[in-house]
């Protein structure tokens, strides 16, 4: 088939790589526009763009898809069909009638469940045991279209957003190519999604990465995994002075939800050394293990009270 491909992220990209080492051919690549990323804000490629660049394709970075020179740009391509995986812009009707297939999406869900744009971390948030990838053909609904083929996998203990969305980007280009062969074939038969059985996964803010103490040690550690590797959990130490430099980001923790601290407040630190910080939660405490500071690298929370004090009785989270 001569494909078109749309997505941006690191997870558009495996299965972007993954098309180019099958028999179908892809025409041209859609992906976001460069955007300013890091400390001096210089304009950054995304994943899908910079593979793009190696295999010497055709790229278009539109800001939006709307307008019929979009639309003319697409059909002259003459594509059989467009794959989308995390793009990150809606296809309006004048874009998603151009293919000869039709546009399928590879989202990070078994649908209906995490419509949206944070399936893989509103399902680590939720505490589901199993999650998986939809082939899906695309609407003008957020994700709402009629499902080709999906493929499920357990949500591990220690998985984070990062961990979990490689092992799905694998799943699925495997289950994207075999719904092309399949669709080379034939026309598929395609299952239409229940709406009484949907959820919604909001795109992820960063204010939500703030720890929230009087929840349970069991929710903060599902924070703590689902905001890796962005936008990373964080508190702040105690003391004065700018919060901003006071900031603990919290990339690794375990919950340790019998242990009781009655008399602490929740962010009140329980104990230092051995494997890190434990820190009383609402129900239970939270074992920070791998955390950072302002201006340093991530490093081991023994490592970093090697360096500072932080005294069992002091309390995170106040501004």
């Amino acid at each position: 088939m001569r494909l078109v491909f749309a997505g941006t992220p690191e997870f558009a990209a495996t299965i972007l790589a993954a098309l180019l080492d099958s028999r179908h051919s892809v025409a041209c690549v859609y992906t976001q526009p460069d955007r300013p990323a890091g400390r001096g804000r210089k304009l950054k490629a995304s994943p899908v763009k910079v593979l793009t660049a190696r295999h010497h394709l055709p790229i278009c970075q539109p800001l939006s898809l709307r307008g019929s020179e979009c639309a003319d740009a697409l059909a002259a391509i003459s594509p059989d069909l467009m794959v989308v995986a995390a793009y990150g812009l809606l296809l309006p009707p004048s874009i998603l009638s151009v293919p000869s297939y039709g546009c399928i999406n590879v989202h990070a869900s078994l649908l209906p469940r995490w419509r949206g744009a944070a399936p893989i971390q509103r399902a680590i948030l939720a505490g589901d045991e199993e999650t998986g990838v939809s082939i899906m053909q695309m609407d003008e609904g957020l994700d709402t279209g009629s499902v080709l083929a999906s493929a499920s996998l357990s949500i591990g203990a220690l998985d984070t957003a990062g961990v979990l969305s490689e092992r799905l980007a694998r799943l699925g280009a495997a289950t994207l190519l075999r719904t092309l062969d399949a669709l080379s074939d034939g026309p598929l038969e395609a299952t239409p999604q229940d709406d009484a059985l949907a959820t919604l996964a909001p795109r992820v803010e960063k204010q939500e990465a703030q720890l929230n103490w009087s929840l349970s040690a069991v929710d903060l550690e599902r924070r703590v995994r689902a905001f890796n590797p962005w936008p990373v959990a964080f508190t702040y130490l105690p003391g004065g002075g700018d919060p901003q430099t006071r900031r603990l980001r919290v990339w690794q923790a375990r919950s340790c939800p019998d242990r009781a601290a009655p008399m602490a407040a929740p962010g009140t630190v329980l104990e230092t050394g051995g494997e890190g910080i434990t820190v009383a939660a609402g129900l239970g405490a939270l074992l920070l293990t791998e955390i950072q500071v302002p201006g340093s690298r991530v490093m081991r929370s023994t490592e970093f009270l090697h360096a500072r004090s932080l005294p069992p009785g002091a309390v995170l989270g106040e501004v």
